[in-house]
């Protein structure tokens, strides 16, 4: 039996994972959800950072990794703060300054905002990502290579 290979594009891994902000804060933990992540290396599944982090870890490898910005959530922008109407909030929807919304855009496409502020008429809202801007830390444990713990015997 061969041992497995360290990861390369395009295998498909599953990975616990811790995430922190600079600070200490953790913002997600797959371990919380008893879950691991699988995705494709060198997909679009997850953020670029991330995906680089697992390329040559082999099971059961545990790394710490530091992702900018330019490599997670990019940087806000401008373009993403926007005042739409209230009426586009269901009649007795409580508004509530720093609260994050989700709704669909135009296409219906599933969008999630934070209110920034509001009128009778306008509400303000910032629809970048709540991660954008910052610098993310990971410990990342890789626990499977989809493919590489199977094995095939012939029974002829």
């Amino acid at each position: 039996m061969t041992s497995a290979q360290p990861v390369k594009a395009g295998d498909t891994v599953n990975v616990h994972y811790v995430g922190t902000l600079e600070d200490g804060t953790e913002f997600d933990n797959s371990r919380n959800r008893e879950d691991t992540l699988s995705f494709q290396v060198g997909g679009d599944q997850v953020i670029k950072g991330f995906s680089d982090a697992v390329v040559g870890m082999e099971i059961g490898e545990t790394r710490q990794v530091q992702i900018s910005p330019e490599n997670a959530y990019g940087y806000p922008m401008k373009e993403a703060l926007q005042t739409v109407a209230r009426t586009l909030f269901p009649e007795g929807f409580e508004l509530v300054r720093g609260a994050s919304v989700s709704g669909q855009n135009a296409l219906g496409q599933p969008i999630l905002a934070k209110i920034l502020d509001y009128t009778d008429t306008e509400v303000e809202v910032d629809m970048n990502h709540p991660l954008a801007g910052k610098t993310l830390n990971f410990e990342i444990e890789l626990v499977n290579i989809r493919g590489q713990n199977t094995f095939k015997i012939d029974l002829d």
